[in-house]
């Protein structure tokens, strides 16, 4: 996902925000596949679909006006729905929060003599991220990250100012190097061991809206999976203490147990003026992946496959006759899977670039947005990657998590994996996509491999926590920072905070 950092992670036109993916109707999602985004964006309820229309256009007063009104009951299902488009509203207008004198601020502080008209300018040739609401022009708010991503004239002002972020003494290369040549000269496929210390808090900021003395505020943390390359799981301490540990995913079609992995909590309110901060401390030691991958050694799916991971699964995954013909072009002629895969992700690592994205939340469609627009953060990408395996015949599936590598760029992170027998289960990281190297193990490496610097919470996305969430949570496909819930009402990340501190052995210290 997804978060805002200084990480590898804008619309090109405003109405790829939201169009695309309102005015067609979707299918039904797969039995047991549950949609991984609010019911809002799956509903055939006509007030719900018009609700959205209005948004679309701008018209979020009419939008809630509509929702609110009472003379158009609906069913349970769509009383659900309008009411998350009531929230899905209230979320949009947080993250589109930013005027133009507030966005020329945040640019001043790293062109400190940029002028308001230049600032508009280097808006409009970025396509940074607005919305129109209620006729105010609006920027996301975490703008200007994407002007200083796309604006060439921006980023060469930023350097002139001497604000241009420094380039890290770490080099990914390098590591990769290691990993390849350990690998290949061991033969193992798990190699490069690297112990992980991870302290994560969670604060609930004092005063919340609608926190009283006596709430019950419950709390999912997320929490490490035993798998494969990362081993030896073990939790430290956590506070207060938890009243279960969600057990571990069980790998299959479907994966079983907990995909979605979480420490469980609860706490009562004592005085709402005070913080209430909810902590742990886990370890997992994580082996880089390193199979050595012959084109010619691929094998048929077993025969038992039971179609898994090959379909659609709306709204995020959907085969648009764009992206079938697009599949097509990039297949080609290609019949082997590896190959396939390979070309697949050569051309997102080219053609969908990384961009600071909306919260998952307010994204109808991550499949459709990012293809439209050319552009998308980790999780976005990798799910027009996962999207055009499928359509190509590739099971592909959602995994996620952190990365951890000792450079200031490091956080939450998406990617994917692809099964290729007899190899099974491949990591696939299009974000970090073909890397600049001469030497093509090196540059390919992450089209079935996988680095030392990782923390896998997921292997699936909207999967039930345990125990499970009521109401409609802050990230309704990922999980990487928490989610929290008071007297049955969700908190949005709007109202609590997170931290992380990381530490690897071995391994330098993050710059």
């Amino acid at each position: 996902m997804s978060e805002p950092s200084t990480n590898m992670r804008a619309i090109v036109l405003l109405t790829v925000s939201l169009m695309f993916s309102i005015t067609d109707p979707l299918p039904a999602a797969l039995a047991g596949e549950p949609p991984a985004a609010s019911a809002a964006f799956t509903s055939k309820d006509p007030v719900v679909r018009k609700a959205l229309a209005l948004m679309d256009s701008g018209k979020f007063q009419k939008a809630e006006t509509l929702l609110r009104s009472t003379d158009r009951p609906g069913d349970a299902e769509a009383r659900r729905a309008r009411s998350e488009v009531l929230e899905i509203i209230r979320r949009t207008r947080v993250e589109y929060s930013l005027d133009a004198p507030g966005l020329l601020a945040k640019v001043r502080r790293s062109v400190p003599d940029a002028t308001a008209r230049e600032v508009e300018r280097w808006a409009r040739d970025s396509s940074a991220r607005y919305r129109v609401i209620d006729g105010k022009k609006l920027y996301f708010r975490r703008e200007p990250q994407n002007i200083f991503l796309f604006c060439a004239e921006a980023k060469a002002r930023r350097a002139k100012a001497g604000k241009a972020p420094a380039a890290p003494k770490w080099q990914l290369t390098d590591h990769l190097r290691a990993i390849v040549e350990e690998a290949e000269r061991t033969g193992q496929v798990e190699v490069h061991p690297v112990r992980h210390r991870i302290t994560f808090t969670l604060t609930l900021r004092p005063n919340t809206p609608g926190v009283k003395a006596g709430s019950q505020v419950r709390v999912w943390l997320p929490f490490p999976q035993e798998y494969r390359q990362q081993r030896d799981v073990q939790l430290v301490s956590a506070s207060p203490e938890p009243k279960l540990i969600a057990p571990n995913a069980i790998d299959g079609n479907p994966v079983g147990g907990a995909p979605q992995r979480t420490i469980y909590m609860e706490q009562q309110v004592a005085d709402p003026s005070q913080a209430m901060e909810f902590k742990e401390v886990f370890e997992y030691t994580c082996f880089a992946y390193y199979p050595r991958l012959e084109e010619a050694k691929v094998q048929p799916l077993p025969a038992d496959w039971n179609g898994a991971c090959l379909g659609e699964r709306q709204p995020h995954i959907v085969f648009t006759p764009a992206l079938r013909r697009q599949a097509a072009r990039i297949v080609g002629g290609e019949t082997n899977p590896l190959a396939k895969a390979r070309r697949i992700f050569r051309w997102v690592s080219a053609n969908i670039k990384w961009n600071a994205e909306d919260e998952y939340c307010i994204i109808p469609s991550f499949a459709r947005k990012g293809f439209a627009a050319g552009r998308g953060d980790c999780g976005v990408q990798a799910s027009v990657f996962v999207t055009l395996c499928r359509i190509a015949g590739i099971p592909a599936r959602w995994q996620s998590g952190l990365e951890t590598k000792p450079t200031t760029t490091w956080g939450m992170h998406d990617w994917a994996e692809i099964y290729i027998a007899p190899w099974g289960w491949l990591p696939a990281d299009v974000a970090y996509g073909v890397q600049k190297s001469d030497d093509p193990r090196i540059a390919d490496f992450y089209c079935g491999h996988q680095d030392s610097y990782r923390t896998i919470f997921n292997l699936d996305w909207g999967r039930d926590f345990v125990p499970p969430k009521q109401s409609l949570r802050s990230e309704p496909a990922d999980l990487q920072r928490g989610e929290v819930e008071v007297d049955g009402r969700n908190l949005y990340f709007d109202q609590w905070d997170y931290s992380m501190k990381v530490e690897c052995d071995p391994g330098p210290s993050p710059e």
